[in-house]
């Protein structure tokens, strides 16, 4: 029994032995799953920047590409707002070669017609600027309740043959065309500019006031200015009861109409 014990103990003592001798071996060659690591470790450490190069350049690429967008988009809001402020300035200089203009038509006059505003306008809705301009300059006036000469261009041609003599046979006009105590004075964007600055109503100060409403529309004719020949009918034909034959009606114009006596008298 003792013999088997020693033999036991010694056995023991072996093995210890044997594990301290090879935790203490340093000729042992490392394991190949710990050289693997420290090779990998290194390769991770040992990356060439080349790559890293490259990342950075496909980044900055892209960087630039959202850059130059913007600043595309940047530069084509500058050009919209550089031609809103030049169509702004255009629009401006326009008002002030019409104010040039006005002071330069002093010249231009009507004769006859020094006691009241003049305006030759047209009431057709086909051209939608121009009514709209035709109808604010009518308003702008009869606010100022003087006496307005409203001549309608599209209902009797001689207005626009007497407009176009004044003018100096200048064809390049647009409607509506103001006339203040026999002056020319302009379009619709002078009136308008006129009346902003409060001009307007100085020019008209002196002239004779309605004495009915200037709002008030006329139970002849409508607001029209004109009514039917009494003399034909409308018809433009008369009966010559000498010659006996039909003639041109002579107080008519080529519309078979005349000038409303009630408010245009």
């Amino acid at each position: 029994m003792i013999g088997s014990d020693d033999q036991k103990s010694s056995s023991i003592y072996n093995r210890s032995y044997t594990i301290t001798s090879i935790s203490t071996d340093f000729s042992v060659k490392p394991k190949p799953y710990l050289n693997s690591s420290f090779q990998r470790s290194e390769s991770v450490k040992k990356v060439p920047d080349s790559s890293l190069g490259s990342i950075k350049g496909k980044v900055r690429s892209i960087c630039n590409l959202f850059e130059s967008r913007r600043a595309s988009k940047l530069s084509s809001n500058d050009s919209k707002l550089n031609t809103g402020k030049s169509n702004s300035i255009e629009e401006l200089n326009r008002t002030k070669s019409n104010f040039k203009e006005s002071d330069s038509s002093n010249s231009i006059r009507l004769p006859g017609t020094e006691d009241r505003v003049v305006v030759y306008f047209t009431s057709l809705r086909g051209i939608r600027r121009t009514y709209e301009d035709c109808y604010s300059v009518r308003m702008i006036l009869k606010f100022f309740r003087v006496v307005i000469d409203e001549r309608d261009i599209s209902m009797d041609s001689n207005y626009k043959k007497e407009l176009l003599t004044v003018l100096g046979g200048n064809t390049q006009f647009s409607l509506p065309q103001v006339f203040i105590k026999g002056k020319y004075v302009g379009g619709a964007d002078v009136i308008k500019q006129l009346h902003e600055t409060g001009q307007l109503g100085k020019m008209l100060k002196e002239l004779p006031v309605r004495s009915t409403n200037a709002w008030q529309v006329c139970d002849a004719c409508g607001d029209v200015r004109f009514i039917p020949c009494a003399n034909c009918n409308g018809s433009k034909k008369v009966y010559d009861e000498d010659e006996d034959l039909l003639k041109r009606c002579p107080d008519c114009n080529e519309n078979g109409l005349i000038r409303c006596p009630t408010c245009c008298s």
